[in-house]
């Protein structure tokens, strides 16, 4: 799964409840480590050992991506090991109350969702890390390896039982995914074709607006007199804008182009700049440019055309009147 398809969202952990939670996870482990402290020969590494834990929780729910990195990953399993550590080093032998290895189940706890973020056999190793050092302590202190053996094993059955529950809501959350992929891919296809049907009512309604009353005109007689005849060529120059010029197509300009062409100017728009999107104020500069150009006119030529994508000019416009002279266009809109 990429960083768009995250574990984390399926379980709620990237939301203020799951803060929530590491908050009351970090005060229990306070809790622990406070009330706990009769016996023991020092302090600060017991409260040493609550940052380790607290910063565990927290990694747990920032570290990025799914599965969790590697680097984040190796940090998450030393929670235990280096905790326990920590607390075995200041606590007393015998024991002066169980909740002195609390470091153990605060691991365990870590390491649950270390399974469900994709880190299994990490989260393993660092149960199995945590079995290691208590064992090593309770022989140290001369209790033996069956005394630590005792009540740190036990932890197994909640990861168990975190490993199975990853190997079921990984793939699960895999196949979610993928049909939220599946319908935003659908939602797409049918917005596309839906603007692409509102275009095509569009392109209807004003062709049927303007050019059904000449047609009307030219079946029901009598023959078209010049100034009707003119009117046809300019709906025809601007249904053929509309087609070729799409990118072009503005207000300004298009009442620029139909008023030279009634002055008996040939005016040329064309976009060759296909699907790539134009920006609205380039559009806009490059569009009140050409018309001012455009205005000036009485006679001649002139051909506007936005170039492909990826040239080092946005557009240019070729003039043939009384003088002949080509205009450049940066990707502003702007003349160069």
């Amino acid at each position: 799964m990429n960083d768009d398809q995250d574990v984390r969202d399926l379980l709620g952990m990237r939301s203020r409840a799951a803060y929530a939670v590491v908050a009351f996870y970090a005060f229990a482990c306070v809790v622990c480590a406070l009330t706990t402290l009769e016996g023991t020969s020092r302090t600060w590494p017991i409260l040493l050992a609550v940052v380790v834990c607290v910063s565990g929780a927290v990694l747990l729910l920032a570290a990025p991506g799914d599965p969790v990195p590697l680097k984040p990953s190796f940090a998450l399993a030393a929670v235990g090991p280096v905790s326990c550590a920590l607390v075995y080093w200041a606590i007393p032998v015998p024991l002066s109350s169980t909740l002195q290895t609390w470091p153990l189940g605060a691991s365990v706890a870590i390491y649950t969702f270390m399974c469900v973020r994709g880190r299994t056999l990490l989260a393993w190793a660092g149960l199995m890390l945590v079995v290691a050092v208590t064992v090593v302590w309770s022989v140290l202190t001369g209790r033996g390896p069956v005394y630590g053996l005792s009540f740190s094993a036990v932890n197994a059955a909640p990861l168990l039982m975190a490993t199975f529950f990853a190997f079921t809501i990984r793939p699960l959350g895999r196949s979610i995914f993928e049909l939220r992929r599946q319908s935003t891919v659908r939602v797409a296809a049918e917005a596309a074709a839906s603007a692409v049907l509102d275009e095509r009512d569009a392109q209807l309604r004003r062709l049927d607006e303007q050019a059904r009353p000449l047609m009307g005109r030219i079946v029901d007689g009598p023959d078209l007199d010049d100034d009707e005849l003119l009117v046809c060529e300019l709906l025809e120059a601007d249904l053929r804008d509309s087609l070729r010029a799409r990118g072009l197509l503005d207000d300004r300009l298009s009442r620029a182009a139909r008023a030279a062409r009634s002055r008996g100017v040939q005016v040329v728009m064309l976009d060759d700049r296909g699907d790539v999107d134009l920006d609205a104020h380039a559009r806009t500069a490059l569009a009140t440019s050409a018309a001012d150009r455009l205005d000036t006119l009485t006679a001649g030529s002139a051909t506007v055309r936005l170039l492909p994508a990826g040239r080092p000019l946005l557009a240019t416009m070729l003039v043939d009147a009384d003088e002949t002279y080509r205009i450049e266009y940066g990707h502003d809109g702007r003349p160069v």
